[in-house]
């Protein structure tokens, strides 16, 4: 009995010793197992092993680098402008100087948010502090201030160019035989939604009304309705010029210098619209196959014009867009107001896109264009300011150059339909590159080894073979309802239809290649 117990008491022993070894040994592991696991996924350190830990959500609030609508853009170097340094950038520094009063006079933000916004101010009040005086220092100012992007339209390299002027038109301050050919000023009837019909300045898009009673609104009326006299007799002649024609090109231009008969001038400039899109009537005489494409002008419109006098007057109806003019107090020695308030420079100032551009902006145009003459090719690198819009402007790299009044300025404007490239100044504060830079990483590209561990499936090779055979999913709308939803549920009917419902689409494959890790920044701003 003795020994017995004498045995038990040894069986029991070596168990508890057995035991207490292994506690110890696993206590003695967990330190080292937690030295091993902070080594092994250290922040930072590429493992081939490393578990995925999901961001925390949501991010970091951002700054995104710009974005311009329906535009890419790529950072350039100064000198990989073609003709920046031989350019007059003194000129362009007047120019841009001009257009620092209205913006440095802004208090509030812009109602439509645009790409640029307010970061103008800065380089316009450095302008307005500066005293230049010469193109190199100009140049320098340019270069200290702003940073050039090349901008296009999106999947296009090039922009397009036209080219504007101001007419220098025969009129009288009374109708004549001669002079029968109204001005109109805006009507005080004419209605723009969210605008007040006095206000000084209305959008140049979009519709407008007249309003019939207190309440009832129809579309204002077009061209071919007010040359037959709908709004005559009601004092809104602001002088007569001599046919429809003269007035036709001062409503593509937007302004127009008025030579009365007793030796003064009247100037007129751009007030308000009837709601219609432009027609082109220049398209239109090269889509009958009047004049060709290669060849169309203003001069060659004007000139087919007054060959045609029934033809003028089908085709300019064709056009049902109509603009009214406000008389402006400027001398002969004045040039016109463009869109952002401010006298527009001959062969500086560009009519832009406002609904993507911010006015006074810089923009470098380089190409070749036919100055001299309609066959030349004259180099053209010039910086140019942002300071008029109109209707048929749009774009991101679209503009139009004014280049100044009368008929020579006419001639050269009158030929300028070019693809050129453009170059958008835009201030440091909003260097792409810098913001897109603070943008988190994706993931590391997980291991070979690791790939190949866990191989993923090939969604071509493992489809159902009805999915292969082009049959259409399984629709659940031909399921058999449940009973009580207006169709009584059917055993027969579900044994029927199991095994012939298709598997659904597997999901597809994980790529594991670096292709499929994108830097999440627009693929439109990122150098290339």
């Amino acid at each position: 009995m003795a020994r017995e117990a004498l045995t038990d008491a040894r069986y029991y022993l070596r168990r508890y010793a057995a035991a207490s070894c292994v506690i110890g040994l696993a206590l003695l592991l967990v330190p080292l197992a937690a030295i091993a696991a902070r080594t092994m996924y250290t922040p930072g350190v590429m493992h081939s092993a490393r578990p995925h830990f999901p961001r925390p959500v949501p991010y970091p609030p951002l700054a995104w680098p710009i974005e311009i609508s329906g535009s890419q853009y790529v950072p350039v170097t100064w000198n990989d402008i073609a003709g920046w340094r031989e350019d007059d950038h003194l000129q362009a520094y007047k120019a841009f100087r001009t257009s620092c009063k209205p913006i440095s006079a802004e208090q509030k933000s812009p109602a439509d948010p645009k790409a640029l916004g307010t970061s103008l101010r800065n380089p316009c009040r450095a302008a307005r502090a500066a005293d230049i005086s010469d193109g190199a220092k100009a140049r320098a100012f340019f270069e200290q201030h702003f940073l050039p992007l090349r901008i296009s339209r999106l999947g296009e390299d090039d922009g397009f160019v036209t080219g504007y002027y101001e007419p220098v038109l025969e009129g009288s301050k009374t109708a004549t035989d001669v002079y029968k050919v109204p001005v109109y000023r805006r009507p005080s009837n004419l209605f723009v939604r969210g605008f007040n019909q006095d206000a000084t300045s209305l959008p140049n898009k979009g519709p407008v009304f007249r309003k019939i009673g207190r309440r009832k609104l129809v579309p204002y009326y077009d061209r071919a309705e007010i040359e037959d006299g709908a709004i005559a007799g009601r004092g809104l002649e602001i002088c007569w010029l001599k046919d429809q024609t003269d007035l036709l090109f001062a409503q593509i231009q937007g302004s127009a210098r008025i030579r009365i008969e007793d030796g003064s001038t009247v100037r007129i400039n751009y007030d308000a619209h009837n709601g219609y899109p432009y027609t082109a009537v220049g398209r239109i005489l090269i889509d009958r196959g009047i004049i060709p494409k290669e060849q169309m002008s203003m001069q060659k419109i004007r000139e087919w014009m007054e060959q045609n006098p029934d033809g003028a007057n089908e085709l300019r109806r064709q056009n049902r867009a109509y603009v009214f003019f406000r008389e402006v107090a400027l001398s002969d020695k004045d040039e016109p107001v463009g869109a952002q308030g401010v006298p527009l420079t001959p062969g500086r100032s560009i009519a832009v896109d406002k609904s993507l551009h911010v006015y006074g902006t810089p923009f470098f145009i380089e190409g070749e264009l036919p100055i001299q003459s309609e066959q030349s090719r004259t180099p053209f690198h010039r910086l140019m300011v942002a300071q008029d819009t109109g209707s048929a402007i749009t774009g991101p790299a679209r503009a139009d150059i004014y280049y100044g009044a009368g008929a020579e300025a006419g001639r050269v404007a009158g030929r300028l339909r070019h693809n050129m490239r453009f170059v958008i100044l835009v201030p440091k504060s909003l260097d792409p590159v810098v913001r897109g830079s603070k943008f988190p990483l994706p993931d590391p590209r997980p291991s070979e080894k690791i790939a190949k561990l866990f191989p993923q499936p090939d969604p071509s090779k493992d489809q159902p073979k009805d999915l292969k055979s082009g049959a259409k999913p399984f629709d659940s709308s031909y399921a058999p309802k449940p009973a009580g939803k207006g169709r009584e549920s059917s055993g027969s009917a579900t044994t029927m239809l199991a095994g012939k419902v298709p598997l659904p689409q597997p999901r597809p494959a994980i790529r594991l290649d670096r292709e499929r890790y994108h830097h999440p920044i627009r693929h439109d701003w990122h150098p290339r």
